[in-house]
């Protein structure tokens, strides 16, 4: 997968001062568009656009450097107009385009390359699981994306859920694991660089198709494969940890890619923080499956 994701690397950088093609993208890192925007998040700490951002903007430095025009770098980079890529540029590297050509000031992002980097074993306990067309019932809120310890503005969603609504949401569960869950998603593309928010909700899943009322929301999730992790610790951290590995590590040798759908979890009981067992559910799929 990381040859795969550096020759897909490859033809962007060779593709800088033209159109990249998404679907040539897909065919190269042979994965969905969708996968290989949410690896290379993962692998990289920066989103995909931003990265082809940077590095045309960086290549505009030496060609700048070298006497070209600003208009014509603007339109070399896919810029309508010099106001809007001096503006970019300004705010990438701090210095306006005729900065480089007057004082030869200069700043670079250079190319990222993706290499394997192997550490100390780490046991995961995970499972495969083929699992139907489900609905998620429940309260959902745009929150904003935090990496580590207590996400207030989630905490804030549960206590608004009042009591008929949590009964509400309870008379449609009739799926395991029978409590209320965790779903994220409609992720901004910042969320690698802990920036942006996301969709949350609290609920229940069920086959029930039926549409709820009492201010709940519902979310379809269709038939898909989902890998399930097993986290047991402190709580969040070991959680949030092991979540980190399943894409860092599991992920790129797993032989599978994400599937479009939310990301789930639920704990057990939270009595003993120290001692808390939860899981992690991410829909996957096999490479150029449907």
């Amino acid at each position: 997968m990381l040859k795969q994701m550096n020759e897909a690397l490859a033809y962007i950088e060779a593709h800088l001062d033209g159109e990249i093609d998404e679907g040539e993208l897909e065919r190269i890192a042979g994965t969905s568009i969708y996968h290989f925007r949410r690896m290379f998040s993962f692998l990289s700490g920066f989103t995909l656009g931003e990265y082809i951002r940077k590095r045309r903007l960086s290549n505009a430095v030496s060609d700048l450097h070298g006497g070209m025009g600003v208009m014509e770098a603007a339109l070399t980079y896919g810029y309508d107009s010099a106001d809007g890529f001096s503006r970019a540029f300004k705010e990438w590297s701090g210095i306006s385009p005729s900065a480089v050509q007057k004082s030869g000031m200069l700043k670079s992002f250079p190319k990222l390359s993706f290499q394997l980097t192997v550490q100390g074993g780490v046991e995961m306990e995970y499972r495969i699981e083929e699992k139907q067309a489900f609905n998620i019932v429940g309260k959902k809120k745009r929150v904003a994306i935090q990496f580590e310890g207590e996400n207030k503005e989630i905490a804030a969603l549960a206590n608004s859920i009042t009591a008929e609504q949590r009964e509400e949401m309870r008379s449609y569960a009739n799926m395991e694991p029978q409590q209320i869950v965790n779903a994220s998603f409609n992720f901004d593309e910042g969320r690698m660089d802990e920036k942006g928010a996301l969709d949350h909700m609290l609920g229940f899943l069920t086959t029930k198709n039926e549409e709820p009322g009492n201010g709940l929301d519902k979310i379809q999730v269709p038939a898909l494969t989902w890998a399930v992790f097993t986290a047991q610790g402190e709580f969040p951290r070991v959680m949030q940890e092991t979540w980190g590995k399943i894409v860092s590590e599991w992920l790129p040798s797993s032989g599978y890619e994400l599937a479009e759908a939310p990301e789930i979890s639920f704990t057990g009981d939270l009595s003993d923080p120290a001692h808390v067992k939860s899981e992690i559910w991410m829909a996957v799929k096999k490479p150029n499956q449907g």
